[in-house]
């Protein structure tokens, strides 16, 4: 697992955000079988790009996008492999809502990009509607999260034992009625290996952000332990956040797994990281 994107909702460049990275959000899984998956496609997709064709990649790559938000699709116009009319691509809807996105152009209609879908030379395909299908050597399975226009969250279960669980702009406790609640969440990620959370807010931010969809980091701490996860990734980091404030949180989040969830480990995402899931 390595995260080429963490910040959410605008790219956040300079010298306060280098050791964290400012991409806004994109992960690349490779599978026990080499099988390529792509989480979302932020400007982080850019520097996955090069590196698959650095590497000369000839493999399908397996997209899957939680919801169709400018940060989660900004960089796809800057993947430079759907340039590459040797490039095969596999887009993979859950939900109705995600088909009816695959099937527009979105960034490239012209409009918001000068290069239209129908003028890309790579191969790129949309799966068949699935809540849950395989995918190389791994079944991919999909529930709902609490996020303003509706988001999908996504669990990995490779065959070598491994999994992932990819849970970004949710709410954990939102105001009025949620699609998922807590315990939901905690059964879905029950055991995996890296549970991978959006955590863009402290309860100093409250109650101001709240209805965002957005959780906050002790929030997303009690789910690791809930879903007893041998790791806990804190993600999708609010913009204003430097390298400073990540460092705090990421040594209040260690702390905080230590006295309560000393089985869990806690992390704050930064990009570049790779994660070994037999090794977490």
């Amino acid at each position: 697992m390595t995260f080429h994107g963490v910040r959410g909702s605008v790219p956040t460049p300079g010298p306060s955000t280098v050791r964290y990275g400012g991409n806004t959000v994109c992960s690349e899984v490779r599978l026990a079988d080499g099988t390529l998956i792509v989480l979302d496609a932020g400007t982080g997709i850019r520097e996955l790009g090069k590196k698959l064709l650095a590497e000369e990649f000839s493999g399908t790559i397996h997209l899957l996008v939680t919801h169709a938000h400018w940060d989660h699709i900004l960089g796809m116009p800057f993947f430079g492999p759907v340039y590459r009319k040797d490039t095969h691509v596999v887009f993979h809807p859950f939900t109705s809502k995600a088909l009816a996105e695959s099937q527009r152009a979105i960034i490239f209609d012209g409009e918001h990009f000068p290069v239209r879908f129908a003028d890309l030379p790579a191969r790129i395909e949309t799966a068949p509607l699935a809540e849950k299908t395989r995918i190389g050597s791994a079944t991919l399975s999909r529930i709902s999260l609490n996020h303003p226009g509706g988001a999908d969250g996504f669990r990995i279960d490779d065959d070598d034992g491994a999994s992932v669980c990819y849970l970004t702009d949710n709410e954990l406790n939102p105001p009025g009625s949620s699609l998922t609640t807590p315990a939901e969440l905690a059964r879905f990620a029950g055991g995996t290996s890296l549970l991978i959370h959006d955590a863009q807010y402290l309860p100093a931010d409250m109650p101001a952000k709240r209805g965002w969809g957005h959780s906050l980091v002790p929030e997303v701490l009690g789910l690791g332990r809930e879903a007893a996860a041998r790791a806990v990734v804190l993600f999708h980091h609010e913009p204003e956040r430097d390298d400073d404030a990540l460092d705090a949180i990421a040594a209040d989040a260690t702390a905080w797994a230590a006295e309560h969830a000393p089985t869990m480990q806690a992390i704050v995402a930064r990009e570049g990281d790779t994660h070994d899931l037999g090794h977490v």
